[in-house]
């Protein structure tokens, strides 16, 4: 059995003198929410065999508050494909993963983040209908398969675990907060 954890790169902003996209650090608000997810990942018990990231600035920002909140850090293989892409290539690069991975972490972007959740878990369900109507900055969706390999990754074969956004954990990290 595989669990695949994706998590979006936390709020980041054009406050610094950056001239990419690729470029965009996080601000005091997206540090501040990666750390909280974090702890909830360490809390839940969550615990991964392998990472699989965008290395935009602000996905390593993410990762490295991540693991900042998580209380350890679990080494990346950072792959310019995740960058930006599409539900199709993040399943491609997730049939490349080793299968001696257990449980995979995969921080990416949107909107491919969120279409990949959609592709991959079928029927409905209030986590499936919360990914559907927005998968923010800084949220973690867990989604288990039957499968033993990678490769063996079909759309519709997951099963969505769980759905947490920042806002759940700490309501002064939504949309409504002036943080």
């Amino acid at each position: 059995m595989k669990r695949l954890t994706l998590l979006r790169h936390a709020k980041a902003g054009w406050d610094a003198q950056v001239s990419r996209d690729f470029d965009r650090p996080l601000n005091p608000k997206g540090r501040r929410a990666a750390r909280t997810v974090g702890r909830h990942m360490r809390d839940t018990g969550m615990a991964f065999d392998h990472v699989i990231a965008s290395p935009a600035t602000r996905v390593v920002d993410t990762l490295d508050e991540v693991w900042s909140g998580y209380g350890r850090s679990v080494r990346s293989a950072f792959d310019k494909r995740v960058y930006l892409a599409s539900a199709a290539t993040l399943l491609d690069i997730l049939h490349e993963a080793p299968d001696e991975a257990e449980s995979l972490l995969l921080s990416g972007h949107n909107p491919g983040m969120e279409e990949l959740v959609l592709l991959l878990v079928a029927g409905g369900g209030d986590g499936l209908d919360a990914v559907e109507e927005k998968f923010p900055t800084a949220s973690v969706a867990v989604i288990r398969f039957t499968a033993d390999r990678w490769e063996d990754l079909r759309p519709g074969s997951g099963t969505l675990d769980s759905f947490t956004r920042p806002r759940d954990l700490d309501p002064t990290l939504g949309p409504e907060s002036v943080a």
